[in-house]
């Protein structure tokens, strides 16, 4: 049995904003989840559960809450509001956000210590960031999946910073992600203990179930398991 709950994660500046956050019934690893441009939505939540079943603590920080506190979308029919709260994010803040949640989660009773980072979409993105650059008493993320983060690339510069295990998983036919990109990033981890890149036959997006248009099942059930398997192997 699962139960959920808000927690209250204080900045490096001082301040506070709000995590969901999804625990087991008993104390397991931890995992920082990353949300979609839509927000902690009935999604994110849904994915906190599943994880959450499989006996994680996860806590899934507010990204956006130095712009609108609680923003929150359901599907891709708010694409274009969506991508402008994403226009609007402080990436010199972001890093701190990040690991002022990393340490929040380790700070939780349930948290036995090992954590992971998964993220969706801006959450792909923001989980290869974590495992660059958060770090909690000089301790990063054990290990970390990214799920079609179209600003991964740009965070290829920093990998030599990584020092976990990274799963990346990418649709063949995303209109926001081009195949040389995709390519780009395997070449970028070819040769790296613990690094490898799951490529879909589908879309961006294609595990997020609220979305229809861009939901793909076999490819999100595929790379569900892939996940499961991975977290399993370097988390506990």
């Amino acid at each position: 049995m699962t139960t959920a709950r808000a927690e209250q994660v204080t900045t490096l500046d001082g301040r506070t904003f709000t995590a969901h956050c999804a625990v087991p019934g008993r104390p397991g690893p931890g995992i920082l989840l990353f949300q979609e441009i839509f927000g902690i939505n009935d999604n994110m939540r849904g994915l906190a559960d599943r994880l959450a079943r499989q006996g994680y603590v996860v806590l899934v920080p507010d990204m956006f809450w130095r712009i609108e506190p609680g923003f929150e979308r359901k599907d891709e029919s708010a694409l274009e509001e969506c991508m402008a709260m994403v226009g609007q994010l402080d990436w010199d803040t972001v890093p701190d956000d990040v690991s002022a949640a990393h340490a929040h989660l380790l700070s939780l009773p349930e948290c036995t210590g090992t954590v992971g980072a998964v993220g969706f979409c801006l959450g792909g993105t923001l989980a290869l960031l974590a495992a660059a650059r958060s770090r909690v008493d000089g301790a990063g993320v054990d290990a970390a999946v990214s799920y079609y983060g179209s600003g991964n690339n740009g965070l290829l510069p920093v990998l030599d910073d990584v020092g976990c295990p990274v799963l990346f998983h990418y649709g063949e036919r995303d209109p926001f992600i081009p195949l040389d990109s995709i390519e780009e990033v395997e070449r970028a981890v070819a040769g790296r203990p613990g690094m490898r890149v799951e490529r879909y036959d589908a879309g961006h997006a294609f595990s997020n179930w609220d979305a229809p248009s861009m939901y793909d099942r076999p490819a999100a059930e595929s790379a569900w398991a892939t996940t499961l398997e991975f977290l399993a192997e370097h988390l506990r």
